[in-house]
């Protein structure tokens, strides 16, 4: 248990020590490169304009196995679920461009999508443009942008990646509903808990 405490500590010092070379992107800043096209596992190529709904849009960056994703991940359906019935567009992105002859290949990815039956995009963003331009430093890192492409929420899913059952502040959940709503968003900026996005050098 000690091991796996201090291999999550490690992760996360990593993610920080990323953060200092990204201006991540802040409340009320519009999304940037709305219409740059990834490919989907699906093989098709969406853009954030393309996956928007009436009430906005919701990127999620994420991986196939960075342990905080894989703790996340099954509140995945749930985040899926409520992007939909709050008509909120949602695209998950992997930038891990270091790894993409790996882990995080294109074939890699259509098994992690289809072994945890995403129904939603799961976008390869090359280079990691998206991720430098969002200032995207952990998996996951969620920004969650309004109808006129505003940042409204960003930060972590929900409190608690350890256990589902021990969630007390489920923010994004918050989020999407005051942003259907039309009500403030009461916590619009928490930490963002994760491995680092796996950049090229």
């Amino acid at each position: 248990m000690r091991k796996k405490g201090l291999f999550m500590l490690a992760f996360m010092a990593v993610a920080l020590a990323a953060s200092a070379q990204y201006t991540t992107l802040e409340i009320g800043d519009k999304a940037p490169y709305t219409t740059y096209k990834m490919e989907n596992t699906n093989g098709k190529m969406l853009s954030f304009d393309d996956v928007k709904k009436d009430n906005g849009t919701l990127v999620i960056f994420s991986c196939n196995t960075c342990p905080f994703v894989l703790a996340w991940e099954n509140r995945y359906p749930k985040v899926a679920q409520l992007a939909s019935e709050n008509n909120v567009g949602l695209m998950l992105v992997n930038s891990n461009q270091m790894k993409r002859d790996g882990d995080d290949s294109m074939d890699a990815m259509k098994k992690h999508a289809s072994d945890h039956n995403y129904n939603w995009p799961y976008l390869v963003d090359v280079d990691s443009k998206l991720a430098n331009a969002y200032g995207a430093m952990t998996t996951p890192h969620v920004f969650l942008f309004d109808k006129n492409n505003k940042l409204v929420y960003l930060g972590a899913i929900d409190d608690n990646y350890k256990d589902a059952s021990q969630v007390k502040d489920f923010y994004l959940k918050d989020a999407l509903e005051s942003l259907a709503s039309g009500k403030a968003i009461a916590e619009n900026i928490t930490r963002a808990t994760g491995c680092s996005i796996k950049r090229m050098k």
